[in-house]
């Protein structure tokens, strides 16, 4: 299936669907517009032309008008007045709410009344500069935008079919497949194309079946930017991933533009962001990129939320009390040996595990005001962050050297020597922080990396499906992996 496929299929959609608040009163915003300074006609040509643009953001017309406009002119200008409103919003706040796709989601939204600018920017006659001006203007949102647009134009040279399965390619050897990987390689801007023909010279020989070198660099390219082992070596895993893209590489940028348009556009100078997805965390202070680490998520069954939420105190030397569920399907199986090595007690009725390296929290805590529980913290499992698959936990995140970084954190706000005499007791002491330290928990599939090249993360959750599927794209077939935990740490 071609990508311009799989746009049209958006179209399955109604145009009612764009409605982000649909408790809200039905006011199309056409009291805002002073009706004598737009004409019908410009209020249309404006409006159509704006949607017209709606590929770069990864939407389609069909999602907002589906079928034809009212004959009757009042009619007509109000359908195309909510039409203009709806587009907006959707560029604004997101096509659809993230907490009706997901049970817990409070990462904070922009709220934006786009009703206040719609009448001054179409009477201006600027509603299309006006609505692309509500989307992200980040260079992240950027880069997923030109990528889907690059994917959407090199579509119709994409072959048709799946590069088959086959023995393993390793560089310098042959294969009849070679030149579809390259297709698939050039159509992803990863391979120049090839030299065109000239007028007088003779036909070019068909494509080489030999895996080149520079083949072999743009392979390593691709896997690295495909979270994906970047030795140029085509197996089996290799085949699959290229074999869901281009054409699930556009879904996948227009499903994260989506998830950009759901934050708020100035998000805290100071912060803590958690992809979970493709499991690392950025320190931002002061607005600068300070500390990138890897990170330990939720394994399927387990999902890490997506959540916003303050780091407000460190806990050094944390305990940690057992929740229900891990009792149930980790603890109760244990031998009262292996219980008693590594320091559980029942107390008051729940299992307790004492202070100490073992401590599944490691030796420090970073408690975050959230209703579920969830939190940052370390971990005495420290060769998970040796691995590309780092869904492995039961739902909190685990921070790669997190006492390095609890220590970066204090000393920012000012409590390293408070922090450090909690450290030095060996009993759980906590360490109120200055200032909370907001942070947001988020599942991006596809991203800027700090090399300011789009990466790609694999859907762990399959949580791409439920934004695809409003957005009226297909949704895709996953197995989903099993669990992975080697531990029973949170």
């Amino acid at each position: 299936m071609r990508i311009s496929i799989l746009l049209a299929s958006a179209a399955a959609l109604s145009f009612a669907a764009c409605s982000n608040s649909p408790d809200q009163p039905a006011d199309t915003g056409e009291t805002a517009i002073d009706q004598s300074q737009v004409s019908d006609k410009q209020l249309e040509d404006q409006v159509m032309a704006a949607l017209a643009d709606a590929p770069k953001h990864g939407l389609t017309k069909d999602l907002f008008l589906k079928g034809e406009l009212p004959s009757d002119a009042g009619q007509r200008r109000s359908a195309l007045i909510k039409l203009a409103k709806d587009y907006a919003s959707a560029l604004a706040d997101g096509m659809v709410d993230p907490r009706k796709l997901r049970e817990a989601y409070t990462v904070p939204e922009p709220k934006t009344d786009v009703a206040a600018g719609l009448g001054q920017a179409l009477s201006q006659g600027k509603y299309a500069e006006w609505v692309n001006s509500l989307a992200p203007q980040s260079d992240e949102y950027r880069a997923l935008s030109q990528a889907f647009v690059q994917l959407v134009q090199r579509s119709p040279d994409l072959p048709d079919g799946d590069i088959p399965e086959g023995k393993t390619i390793h560089p310098g050897n042959s294969d009849p497949r070679v030149p579809a990987i390259a297709a698939n390689l050039r159509s992803q801007g990863y391979l120049a194309e090839p030299a065109q023909q000239t007028g007088g010279q003779k036909p070019q020989a068909a494509p080489s079946a030999r895996y080149t070198p520079q083949i072999v660099a743009a392979v390593k390219q691709w896997q690295a930017d495909s979270g994906l082992k970047p030795d140029g070596i085509i197996g089996a895993g290799t085949v699959k991933a290229l074999n869901a893209s281009p054409r699930d590489r556009a879904r996948t940028l227009a499903v994260n533009m989506e998830r950009l348009r759901w934050l708020n556009r100035n998000p805290p100078a100071t912060r803590i962001d958690v992809n979970t997805a493709a499991t690392f965390l950025d320190y931002i202070r002061d607005g600068h990129l300070l500390d990138r680490r890897k990170v330990v998520a939720g394994q399927p069954g387990w999902e890490t939320p997506q959540l916003g939420a303050p780091i407000f105190q460190l806990v050094a030397n944390p305990t940690w009390t057992v929740p229900k569920s891990i009792v149930e399907e980790e603890i109760a199986e244990k031998s009262p040996a292996w219980l008693a090595e590594n320091n559980f007690t029942q107390k008051d009725g729940q299992w307790v595990q004492g202070p100490g390296p073992q401590n599944s929290l490691g030796l420090v805590k970073f408690d975050m005001k959230d209703d579920e529980a969830i939190y940052l913290h370390d971990t005495p499992a420290k060769a998970i962050f040796g691995m590309n698959q780092r869904h492995r936990s039961h739902g909190c995140v685990r921070v790669d050297n997190a006492l390095e970084f609890a220590r970066v954190l204090a000393q920012a706000d000012g409590v390293l020597d408070k922090f450090e005499k909690a450290m030095a007791t060996g009993e759980e002491t906590f360490v109120d922080l200055n200032t909370d330290i907001p942070v947001r928990l988020m599942y991006h599939t596809a991203y800027l990396g700090d090399d300011h090249r789009l990466h790609f993360a694999e859907d762990v959750y399959g949580w791409d499906n439920d934004v695809a599927s409003a957005l009226g794209y297909a949704t895709t077939e996953r197995v989903a992996p099993k669990a992975r935990a080697e531990d029973v740490g949170p």
